[in-house]
């Protein structure tokens, strides 16, 4: 086994790691809102399905990242 080998075993590892933090993370958390927790607009039902415990709809979400909490 060479460096690249021992390399690229090193990152899939470190892959795996964070899939199964990102996982238990996920199972372990509150259930998401059907409304937003900033508007009060629903959060369309495939944003819930993408992302489990999401709390605002994608317009706040992406103000909050923008311009950060207010």
């Amino acid at each position: 086994m060479d460096d690249a080998d021992r390399a690229k075993a090193i990152a899939d590892q470190k892959d795996q790691d964070a899939l199964a933090d990102h996982l238990s993370k996920t199972a372990n958390s509150k259930p998401g809102r059907t409304h937003c927790a900033d508007c009060g607009d629903e959060i369309p039902q495939r944003r819930r399905e993408a992302i489990p415990n999401v709390q605002r709809c994608i317009d706040c979400q992406q103000l909050l990242e923008h311009w950060g909490p207010l």
